[in-house]
């Protein structure tokens, strides 16, 4: 059986998601209002076989049903989704392109000089000076 601090640390990224994603919470409000809606229209004298006929017959509690079923399913997509990773996949998608470009054998040394022009500046030319005599 797994320990308790192991049992925390795997719930504690959704507890976390749930608190930062308002739409989560939006549509567990939405779904709890609904489900409280058909539990207050099916509370009453009636058996087990009358609340189905009412469910059955009933058109309202049928959409407050399925409204409250709609926001549990959207409200665990959203927590189960995890992070959005769009600006990580730029930067890959960005360094490749780059890369590309940089090693291509039609441009890549011409890129490569015009970048190093760019970020060091322009390059003085100079030769070797030995020891011409002594």
């Amino acid at each position: 059986m797994a320990k308790t601090r192991e049992r925390v640390s795997d719930v504690k990224p959704y507890v976390e998601r749930a608190i930062k994603d308002e739409e989560f919470r939006d549509n567990l409000k939405n779904a709890f209002f609904a489900a409280r809606g058909v539990y207050d229209e099916l509370m009453g004298p009636r058996g087990v076989s009358g609340k189905a006929v009412r469910v059955a017959s009933d058109k309202d509690i049928r959409d407050n049903l399925r409204s409250a079923i709609d926001d549990l399913r959207n409200a665990a997509d959203r927590i189960q989704k995890g992070p959005s990773h769009k600006g990580r996949n730029l930067l890959l998608v960005s360094g490749i392109a780059i890369g590309i470009f940089l090693f291509n054998p039609m441009t890549g040394a011409d890129a490569r000089r015009w970048l190093k022009e760019s970020v060091f500046g322009e390059e003085d030319e100079f030769g070797y000076q030995g020891n011409s005599g002594s």
